[in-house]
């Protein structure tokens, strides 16, 4: 793609050259572009969702996006954002096309053939609009330009067929792809985005050798030429006054990009220096990352990941390791976000929690979450039960777009997600889930995986079942609740009698705690599981025989005696999503 934007009208123009590989077995008679800025206007599929859900009270707020409210509704002419076709060819060949609002469909004139390439060329103009979601100008920290969905992206075309998604709020979905793109733009404007830049010696500013100023030139734009490989999307941001820090952690270079403020200025180095120290780390836990650079650039309107860079709007740790994360849970692996979102940013935040965990106790940052939920996930596990209490629970299944309320999408996507992978380690032990996430990197970077595709590396690796734990957590809104029931001695053994209150079973750790201070751990498998999970912690416990799932009640016997008993308890770890606690710890004081 070639760029030339004008900044006194915020107005850009482009040619865009596409290769394109029909690597199906089908037969394509039409392709789909997105035009993601035509949700920038008022009575847009995304104004009018927003302020719908706005009508809706949750807690007695308004349920709809800060940040979008009802303020597309009120752009001006100048304010709106658009991208219009000029002019599209196929081999050479016009082809007529149709506007659907942020979708444009083309029925092509002669077929794609399986297997086969064509080159479609696209002139196209764009208007930036001001910054409302994600991509725009002039954000809250005043950014010029945050310059993501901005030119016609191919829509994705998998075994299910083609995704026109329209662009009502949610996330996306892409066609891998090497990207070769030239901006033209005022000669003062800065710029970060995906890719390396392939004319550094020619730009400085800290591309060539770190520390150097933007080179003077007597024309009036400057050429920015950026080469992104095996990527499916390309962000980039442009502001006069970026400044530009730069780190290498092996082969990678790191750019923290950002509006210099004085009070902020120690903040982003930190983002730098703690980048450094934290990627080692991630790619032990997660797998390599393979591209030669990652650019951390102020812009948007809070975080939003994107292949190479991400927008942050300031420099908060925890938003810079989720976004970095989005390297491996989308920008890698890149599922279908509208179909599984919590499978990019629940994968995400369990992935961050975890790069958190490890970067406060390199810093020996001392933590502050009480014990009673999985210490680097509580906020997930609280967040869920919220949601439960409030009934707004729905399935992982929805569609993103089709969520009654955008708090059921952003707990689920994000929390319920997240609970996922936390609890798939009390189910098959942490360290088996670890190798599940490191084996699910090898074999389904760079492919499209989905749900059942995580389920199969996850069985395979762990020699245990797993569909029913899909089934219940994905498909349906069953929640769990175990609770001790009752105990007594038979026969000189002590009993104890637990029971599923609710719908969705599972194994149980028990462990009892005695008088004398010894502990005994207990493992009841669920049979649906065929097979036990291996032992944790180098624990010693004892394995009973497996809990039949249509069995609401199971009875432990141990030999020791009743009365020596002070506690019992199901799941000492808190990893099981457990909607009701209080029922899980039984205290003894006779």
């Amino acid at each position: 793609m070639n760029v030339d934007v004008d900044v006194n009208v915020n107005r850009f123009t482009g040619k865009q050259n596409l290769e394109y590989t029909n690597n199906s077995p089908d037969v394509l008679n039409k392709v789909f572009y997105h035009l993601y800025w035509n949700a920038f206007q008022p009575n847009s599929m995304m104004d009018v969702r927003s302020q719908e859900l706005g009508k809706s009270l949750v807690n007695g707020r308004p349920d709809w996006d800060g940040r979008v409210k009802d303020r597309i509704s009120k752009l001006k002419p100048d304010e709106i954002g658009y991208q219009k076709i000029i002019s599209l060819k196929m081999n050479g060949m016009p082809q007529p096309f149709k506007y659907h609002e942020t979708i444009l469909e083309v029925d092509l004139t002669k077929s794609i053939l399986p297997k086969s390439k064509v080159v479609f060329d696209v002139e196209f103009e764009a208007q930036v609009p001001v910054q409302i979601r994600r991509s725009g100008r002039d954000n809250a920290e005043g950014i010029r330009y945050s310059m993501s969905q901005w030119y016609p992206k191919m829509c994705e075309y998998d075994y299910e067929g083609w995704h026109p998604t329209p662009y009502v709020a949610r996330e996306f979905y892409g066609v891998w792809g090497d990207y070769d793109v030239t901006i033209n733009i005022d000669k003062n404007y800065k710029l970060a985005g995906t890719g390396v830049l392939q004319n550094a010696a020619d730009i400085g500013w800290g591309y060539d050798k770190p520390g150097t100023e933007l080179k003077n030139i007597t024309a009036q734009k400057r050429a920015w030429h950026f080469v992104g490989n095996n990527v499916h999307d390309f962000v980039w941001a442009a502001d006069p006054e970026y400044e530009h820090l730069v780190r290498k952690v092996g082969t990678v270079t790191l750019n923290i990009i950002y509006k210099k403020v004085d009070s902020l200025q120690s903040a982003w180095e930190t983002v730098a220096d703690g980048a450094v120290i934290v990627l080692p780390y991630m790619q032990k836990r997660f797998g390599m990352y393979p591209y030669p650079q990652y650019s951390f650039i102020q812009g948007g309107d809070g975080g939003m990941e994107y292949p190479m860079a991400t927008l942050i709007k300031n420099p908060s740790l925890g938003t810079v390791f989720h976004e970095w994360m989005h390297s491996w849970y989308q920008m890698m692996m890149g599922t279908n976000e509208s179909l599984y979102p919590w499978m990019d940013e629940g994968f995400t935040s369990y992935a961050e929690g975890e790069v958190t965990a490890y970067y406060d106790s390199v810093k020996k940052i001392p933590g502050t979450i009480p014990p009673a939920l999985p210490l680097h996930h509580a906020d997930a596990y609280g967040g869920y039960f919220f949601l439960t209490k409030l009934k707004l629970d729905e399935p992982l299944t929805t569609h993103a777009d089709h969520y009654n309320t955008n708090l059921g999408y952003s707990i689920n996507a994000y929390s319920k997600g997240e609970m996922f992978l936390e609890q798939l380690g009390y189910i098959v032990s942490d360290q088996v889930r670890d190798k599940i996430l490191l084996e699910y990197y090898k074999l389904w970077r760079f492919k499209h995986p989905n749900a059942s595709d995580f389920i199969k590396v996850a069985q395979d690796v762990s020699g245990l079942q797993l569909d029913w734990y899909k089934e219940y957590w994905v498909s349906t809104t069953k929640t769990i609740d175990y609770g001790i029931d009752s105990l007594w001695e038979e026969n000189g053994m002590a009993k104890i009698r637990l029971k599923r209150v609710g719908q969705m079973p599972m194994p149980i750790d028990l462990e009892l705690r005695f008088k004398d201070g010894t502990k005994e751990l207990h493992y009841i498998p669920l049979n649906l599981m065929f097979g036990d999970k291996p032992a944790e912690n180098n624990m010693t416990r004892t394995v009973h025989e497996e809990w039949e799932w249509t069995h609401p009640t199971y009875i432990v016997e141990f030999k020791r005696k009743l009365t020596d008993l002070k506690e019992v308890e199901i799941d000492p770890s808190r990893r099981m999503a457990d909607v009701e606690r209080k029922n899980n710890l039984l205290q003894l004081n006779w």
